[in-house]
């Protein structure tokens, strides 16, 4: 009786838990903010230089980020996302953006307002005026200027209008340039300068050179406000009315890199996503009962717990969840899985020395913990680097990867171990270790495997497989994306149908190289550019494409300067990846458990990068985010390996390893223990990643393709090649005692209550 009495309480206290996770996740989900990738807009990177060549400081990229600010919110774009990047970059994100035009205009205009006499003469600026607005004069847009220092503008304007007849007028140029523009123009004819009023008949307020708004004749001296008329469009006077009300850049902005998701575009891709996260989810609770029942339910009670805290933590922190973000909230519960399926497995062999339940789970957990503390701690690292050198959406990915497995060591290391705990506890189960655990008295499994014997087998295939991608990394190399290249993309997402070649043509005959194109539908054509184009080059693309077929293509930019950065970041990352976790092993460890977990992970990066050349796959800035994620797992499972490799030389041999013998029977005694935890390990992981392949959006099916190929490599690395390294290098070196570390020590003295003790 009073073991149902306990069983029914744990049963209650864990469905309040679910309860209240699923009707307040809803209300967390409509809080979280989504980037462009998922909402649609446009996002743009500038590179800050100073007017006067000088070095930029802070106080200038500060002045340029409140300008800007000031300059987004007239076009009404709600919470937008303006990040400082190192010294002189500034990532401008704004969601719900359509015409990427007017938003490069508003932003990136230095936007200095000059009053200029026809000899190109400055007579004064801005300064003078207080505001600006649109109006109306005889049907067409005007703009009324409010003056603010009355007696100036009188002094300059009464100058003017003592001018004679032919040169009594006012120039009002926007963003004058000394070098490229005038009032006056060379007539070959007379081979003289002379007046051309015309210059302002044809306004364009979007050129890469200044921009003469009006020329008026100035016949009396004004105190009073005054108006602009040119020939301007609603939207053309709405931008230089809200550039001047904005105030100019006290610096010059370069677009260095820039990009367009449309809305619809965003929001099926959400709806992908979040479909294959739900399907990888519940793929990972139903492999996890059936192969550990009620015990392998209740850890996915703890997998729904992390993705409810993971998200919440995120949202508290004010991330932006970007696709790369769920996508590393997915794997992250794959990886999540891991702590329990580490501490379950060691409590089924726990059950084999034939202890009973409750000891058999506070032992269990006891000896896992720190195989999951190491494990996790190596990915962290990895994913701390990604954090400090990525960028935007990779940053992003970081960001969620290291909420992940914070809330992986809370969550499933402790909270899941209570849940079942509280059951165990019950001793309910003592006699229904089958129903809780899966455990029906068996031996071990693969338990005639001689890991070591058949090690050379291993060796040549590793070998051949190193062989096959360094032939195609010669002959196809890699298929670098814009990321890498610099250049430009356009995409055609149209209603109607638009014809392909018709399409191309228009771009040749424009001057541009097409190096790449792809009809993905009848409305759908994409093209990269080899030319990384500017302001002015964009906006003439999407006037002939508006004029010519009625719509306006989605066009992203990466210049060279950002495409080597990203190189050198990419290789800066790995290596950096590599010192750490040398550096970790070495100390954790020893340093042959180092070189044999980096030999592995080398193969696994390898594996991947030949992997993608084989099958002239896309290289991209998340690609690199991929590689380091697998630089991860792979040490994580390697770690797991190695800290059970660690206990049989300290339980077994007392840390004295005698002869090759001793050593091989450390590697084959370990790696049959953790070969089905790998394996399960290993399954669970890619339930995920396989549904957001079949089931997630198509933007980052890469990205997942090389997390399947990275894990498979990696579980494969650490059964048949990091332990055998570390054997080729101990089996000569033997009779001496392993370093002993204060954590090992500290191992018998974490314990806690109800769990472990």
């Amino acid at each position: 009786m009073k073991k149902n009495s306990s069983l029914f309480k744990s049963i209650l206290i864990i469905s309040c838990i679910l309860l209240v996770a699923i009707l307040t996740f809803p209300l967390l989900i409509k809080k979280v903010k989504y980037g462009l990738d998922l909402q649609g807009g446009f996002e743009i990177l500038y590179k800050v230089d100073s007017l006067d060549g000088s070095e930029v400081t802070e106080d200038m990229v500060t002045n340029t980020y409140k300008t800007i600010l000031k300059r987004i919110d007239s076009l009404g774009v709600n919470e937008p996302v303006i990040i400082v990047e190192g010294k002189d970059r500034i990532r401008v994100q704004l969601a719900g953006v359509t015409d990427e035009d007017e938003a490069r205009t508003l932003l990136g205009k230095q936007a200095v307002l000059t009053f200029r006499d026809v000899y190109d003469n400055e007579l004064m600026t801005s300064d003078v005026l207080s505001s600006a607005s649109v109006d109306t004069s005889d049907g067409k847009p005007v703009v009324s200027l409010k003056v603010k220092d009355t007696d100036k503008f009188y002094e300059v304007t009464k100058k003017v209008s003592e001018y004679d007849n032919n040169s009594n007028y006012i120039v009002i140029w926007l963003d004058y340039d000394k070098d490229k523009d005038s009032f006056l123009t060379y007539d070959e004819t007379s081979k003289e300068l002379k007046l051309d009023p015309t210059k302002c008949n044809e306004t364009t307020i979007n050129n890469d050179h200044g921009t003469c708004i009006s020329a008026a004749t100035v016949n009396q001296g004004f105190a009073s406000d005054v108006v602009i008329q040119g020939n301007f469009t609603v939207d053309q006077a709405s931008t230089l009315a809200e550039l001047i009300n904005s105030g100019s850049l006290s610096t010059k902005l370069s677009e260095i890199s820039s990009k367009t998701v449309p809305a619809s575009y965003g929001d099926e891709t959400l709806s992908e996503t979040y479909k294959a996260a739900v399907i990888g989810l519940i793929l990972v609770v139903v492999v996890m009962t059936l192969i550990y029942r009620l015990a392998g339910f209740l850890a996915s009670v703890g997998i729904l717990l992390y993705t409810y805290l993971t998200v919440a933590s995120f949202v508290l922190l004010g991330g932006v969840l970007t696709l790369p973000g769920i996508a590393a909230l997915v794997i992250g519960i794959g990886m999540a899985i891991d702590a329990p399926v580490i501490s379950l497995s060691r409590i089924k062999d726990e059950l084999r020395k034939g202890k009973n339940l409750v000891r058999a789970n506070s032992d269990g957990n006891k000896e896992s913990f720190m195989s999951i503390f190491d494990a996790n701690i190596t990915t962290l690292i990895v994913a701390i680097i990604l954090f400090i050198l990525g960028e935007s959406s990779v940053k992003g990915f970081a960001t969620m990867l290291i909420i992940s497995i914070v809330v992986t060591m809370l969550v499933m290391v402790y909270l899941t171990r209570v849940i079942i705990s509280m059951f165990v506890n019950t001793k309910y189960f003592n006699d229904k270790l089958n129903l809780f655990i899966g455990y029906k008295n068996d031996k071990k499994p693969f338990e005639k495997l001689d890991f070591v014997a058949s090690r050379i087998y291993a060796y040549v295939i590793v070998l051949l497989v190193v062989m096959v991608g360094v032939y195609s990394l010669c002959t196809n190399k890699l298929k670098l994306g814009i990321d890498f290249k610099g250049g430009t993309s356009i995409t055609f997402n149209t209603e109607e149908k638009i014809n392909y070649d018709d399409v191309t043509n228009t771009i040749k005959d424009m001057g541009y190289e097409i190096y790449e194109s792809e009809k993905v539908s009848d409305t759908n054509i994409y093209y990269k550019l080899s030319n990384s184009l500017d302001e002015s080059e964009i906006a003439k693309i999407n006037s002939v494409m508006e004029e010519k077929y009625n719509t306006k293509p989605d066009i992203g930019v990466v210049s060279n300067v950002v495409s080597k950065e990203l190189v050198k970041n990419a290789v800066k990352s790995i290596i950096f990846a590599f010192i750490a976790i040398i550096i970790y092993v070495a100390i954790r460890f020893t340093f042959n458990y180092a070189i044999g977990g980096i030999v592995a992970i080398m193969h696994d990066v390898f594996i991947m990068i030949a992997f993608f050349s084989l099958f002239k796959l896309e290289v991209d800035a998340i690609f690199i985010a991929a590689l380091l994620s697998i630089i991860g797992y792979s040490i994580n499972d390697t770690i797991v390996t190695f800290d059970r490799m660690r206990e049989i030389i300290k339980t077994k041999y007392n840390n004295k390893l005698k002869n090759k013998k001793d050593c091989a029977d450390v590697v084959n005694t370990a790696l049959r223990n953790v070969l089905g935890r790998s394996i399960v390990t290993t399954f669970t992981t890619l339930c995920p990643v396989v549904a957001l392949i079949i089931f997630g959006s198509s933007e980052i099916i890469n990205f997942n393709i090389a997390l399947l190929v990275g894990m498979i490599a990696g579980v494969l690395s650490s059964i048949f090649l990091a332990c055998q390294i570390w054997y080729e290098l101990t089996k000569n070196n033997t009779k001496k005692e392993p370093k002993k570390h204060w954590l090992d020590d500290e191992k018998e003295e974490l314990k806690i209550k109800g769990i472990n003790s």
